[in-house]
């Protein structure tokens, strides 16, 4: 079902598969307060998160990517497709963070572009999830209007590296709205460059 991926490129962004030369990168970038509000493990145990997006595919069914910006060729934060399971052709997309510098940039819509399309388009793929903190409403906003749909919550749902106990907003985009989701996208990326 995996195809060797070596880069989704882009207009703006390129996603190259995650390697260990981009480990201190990574470890440098990640340490903003801003970014780890929501993914502790960044500040708190980078190499172990490092470590576990590293995994080969067979061993963890994840692909992890860093996400390159190409007007300056910097790397400016990662992302992944997690929990992939073919038998049932669906997959989550998540573990993404990014440089506060890139926020309200092109950088998340031509990602999750890349990565939708990627999976829907290349892998068929039928379903992607999305798993957010319910805290983050930046992330929640920003999946919602790509045109994913919420589908609940999950209470009490994981337990984060700092110790707290994290409800979990559960979105979804199913291959038969991909189109008309696409098409959405591709409008929003369009009007955020010539912002």
């Amino acid at each position: 079902m995996i195809d060797k991926i070596v880069t989704l490129p882009g207009t703006y962004i390129q996603l190259e598969l995650l390697d260990e030369i981009h480990r201190n990168v990574l470890k440098t970038i990640s340490q903003d307060e801003r970014i780890s509000t929501y993914s502790p493990a960044l500040k708190l145990k980078f190499d172990a998160w490092f470590n576990k997006a590293l995994k080969p595919y067979d061993d963890s069914r994840q692909i992890s990517f860093v996400v390159r910006t190409l007007s300056d060729n910097k790397i400016v934060g990662s992302t992944r497709f997690y929990e992939i399971n073919p038998e049932h052709k669906k997959l989550a997309i998540g573990y993404t963070w990014y440089l506060p510098n890139v926020w309200g940039s092109v950088v998340n819509v031509e990602c999750k572009l890349l990565l939708l399309r990627y999976a829907f388009e290349t892998l068929q793929i039928n379903r992607i999830e999305f798993y957010i903190d319910s805290r983050n409403e930046r992330s929640i906003a920003a999946v919602k209007k790509l045109g994913v749909i919420e589908e609940g919550m999950l209470r009490q749902h994981i337990i984060l590296e700092d110790g707290f106990i994290r409800d979990t907003v559960v979105c979804s985009i199913l291959k038969s709205e991909w189109q008309n989701i696409s098409l959405n996208i591709a409008k929003r990326l369009k009007h955020r460059n010539q912002q």
